[in-house]
């Protein structure tokens, strides 16, 4: 086992380090005497000494990289059983494509046509329902953690399968969508940004990596994301670092958008993407939202109500279930769960 390995590898190295450390000490007493005595050279013990101790620097190294073999043979076994896992979604036997979009909006039509879902512990998550949202339309979701937000959301992106029922694009069951299809069709950005190690133009590209430049900075202008680029050390060529971290949660939302716009989908999900920036960083995000859900069709996981108002409609979800849904304006005017929200949002602003 592992376990084992490293055991024998330290005793390896402290075995090999107190025999060498032993034999210089040896070879410095018997030295000393014999320099004492005068039938020893001192820079012929200094040398001797020396060669002593290179004869177990080949020792030491040796050890270094049965270390790094360990670590690597661990790896890859993980590695191993990683690619050994079978998806929980199959890929579709006979994969179809999506119909041509209709007209210049980019957006299709989805359906949830008896959907139930429920986790194979069996703990029921979302009960039977249906639900159709026309291509083009933007869809706010809200509710209390746990009702069921991002379920819905993971349907639609095709992270799970119903248990019950299908989710439909124009028509076309997410399962028979080949991988490459759906994704092309429908983005998920998420409440954290995640980028990669890599240059800002490569981390915008990821969404179409045939992109070219010019296209890569035409949708970065229209996401208010250029002005901060060009600002870097290298523009478009700067590292971002590991996970983005040369540049802020703001910033990192908005090379996030770019990344979707310039993939073009036709659905397009939100994990409330200003859920955790502050005010500036907020309108910024705000803006380059506008920008990318236009002509879309769009599910906004809102867990800010200001989000809510660029929605046309809203989804009210309480334990799973879909309580209310309605045009904003409409559910606000009225006396339900998301009426009562807006007055305590509007509340705690006005305090």
């Amino acid at each position: 086992s592992n376990g084992d390995a490293l055991l024998e590898m330290a005793r390896y190295v402290v075995g090999s380090r107190l025999v060498a450390n032993t034999a210089v000490a040896g070879m410095c007493l018997w030295g000393a005497y014999r320099v004492a005595e005068g039938s020893l050279e001192l820079g012929v013990l200094a040398a001797a000494v020396l060669y002593v101790r290179r004869l177990y620097d080949p020792i030491d190294r040796l050890g270094m990289f049965l270390n790094s073999y360990e670590s690597a043979a661990a790896s890859l076994t993980k590695i191993a059983g990683l690619l050994a896992q079978e998806p929980g979604v199959p890929e579709a036997e006979a994969p179809r494509e999506l119909p041509e979009r209709s007209g210049a909006a980019p957006g299709r039509e989805v359906v949830f046509d008896g959907v139930r879902f429920a986790y194979r512990t069996g703990g029921e998550v979302l009960p039977r329902f249906s639900l159709r949202i026309p291509a083009g339309q933007t869809v706010a979701v809200v509710g209390a953690t746990g009702a069921g937000k991002s379920t819905l959301a993971k349907l639609l992106a095709r992270f799970y399968d119903p248990t019950e029922g299908r989710v439909l694009l124009d028509g076309v069951d997410l399962r028979e969508l080949s991988t490459p299809e759906l994704r092309r069709g429908v983005v998920m950005v998420t409440q954290e940004a995640f980028l990669f190690s890599g240059t800002v133009a490569e981390n915008i590209a990821i969404g179409r990596p045939d992109a070219t430049r010019e296209e890569i900075e035409r949708a970065a202008k229209a996401i208010g994301a250029h002005e901060f680029i060009a600002g870097l050390p290298d523009g478009y060529d700067t590292d971002v670092r590991k996970r983005g971290g040369r540049i802020s949660a703001g910033q990192r939302q908005l090379v996030a958008f770019a990344r979707a716009l310039l993939a073009d989908p036709a659905v397009l999900i939100l994990d409330e993407a200003t859920s955790s920036l502050d005010v500036p960083g907020e309108r910024a995000v705000q803006h380059a939202m506008d920008t990318v859900l236009a002509g879309r069709t769009a599910v906004v996981i809102a867990h800010r109500l200001s989000t809510v108002e660029v929605a046309d409609r809203v989804l009210v979800m309480e334990a799973g279930r879909i309580v209310e849904d309605g045009a904003p304006a409409e559910l606000v005017g009225g006396e339900g769960r998301y009426a009562g929200l807006h007055r305590a949002w509007r509340d705690s602003l006005a305090g």
